[in-house]
């Protein structure tokens, strides 16, 4: 397999997973997210990833929201499970029961906590490559994992059989580019952000999208790609500049949030969007009420109707 293997690109939302406040699954406010996100024109929908929240569901959770999203969305966009976990023996589990659904790929993580060496990262996306054959998206997610992978170690993880795909969420721009540049022939690349660079690697055929930020500007984020694809600049950079605007008033340049967690603040926005957003699960906290505040004021700002 390699990029062209499939036809994945634009803006895949890393869906939240919504929670009642006393911490359960909300399958139907789930269902009504999935529909948004379809009504949205999403390019594609990231299921049970870091926004996601899989680190507090157990697999019984994670096999529901996979059943969910391939009933609702199989067939009519691009569905990636995410099946980061501790073990390769899990992930693996976790990507043979998204081939089984339809899903069109996966989205993985190194493990958290551990921080693998290159020896052993290499292994990871091997061992999962090697026992199911299914499209594999690497995410480069140091703040989670502890691990900033190179472009020459994700070079050699875009030359094991299944990666068509790399997603890089460093704060390393220099990077980021010298993946985008060197790889782009090997796999799509994922990260594309929403201003003029993001516009010159789109034009350029360098970058293909982003996988992230929950959707909360809804078609706002689609349409980026949309216009930069037609060449229509000044379109695309009016929607990239809200997307830009909302990025710089809740995170750092390295993907750090700003306050309270990246998840309890998109899950508030979303709910003052009137979608569900639910609430988060321990061990995280929700907003507190000066926080829930400046998330509000950061969308009546951008011009979003949101709920009082």
């Amino acid at each position: 397999m390699d990029r062209d293997t499939v036809e994945w690109r634009g803006y895949i939302p890393a869906a939240t997973t919504p929670f009642t406040a006393d911490g359960e699954l909300d399958l139907d406010a789930w269902r009504e997210l999935l529909g948004w996100l379809q009504r949205e024109r999403m390019h594609g929908v990231a299921v049970a990833g870091t926004t996601g929240e899989w680190f507090s569901m157990t697999s019984g959770e994670r096999m529901s929201l996979f059943e969910a999203a391939a009933e609702r969305l199989g067939g009519r966009m691009t569905i990636l499970a995410g099946c980061s976990a501790f073990t390769p023996g899990e992930s693996i589990g976790y990507a043979r029961a998204a081939k089984g659904m339809g899903f069109d790929g996966i989205l993985l993580t190194l493990p958290p906590y551990v921080v693998l060496n290159e020896r052993e990262t290499i292994a990871w996306y091997r061992a999962v490559s090697d026992a199911v054959d299914i499209p594999i998206c690497v995410y480069n997610w140091p703040r989670g994992t502890g691990v900033d992978m190179s472009p020459r170690l994700l070079a050699a993880i875009a030359a094991i059989d299944n990666v068509v795909a790399v997603k890089n969420s460093t704060g390393n721009m220099a990077a980021v580019l010298e993946t985008a540049f060197s790889l782009h022939e090997r796999v799509r690349i994922f990260g594309v952000p929403a201003n003029e660079l993001g516009i010159m690697l789109i034009e350029n055929a360098v970058g293909d999208g982003t996988i992230g930020a929950g959707a909360v500007l809804g078609s706002d984020h689609p349409r980026f790609f949309e216009h930069a694809w037609a060449r229509e600049r000044e379109a695309a950079l009016e929607c990239g500049n809200r997307d830009r605007a909302l990025f710089e008033a809740f995170w750092e340049p390295d993907f750090t949030p700003r306050f309270g967690s990246q998840f309890a603040i998109l899950k508030a926005a979303l709910n003052f969007r009137g979608v569900p957003g639910g609430h988060v699960r321990p061990p995280l906290l929700p907003l507190t009420v000066d926080e829930v505040a400046r998330v509000r004021t950061t969308l009546a700002g951008l011009g979003v109707a949101v709920l009082d």
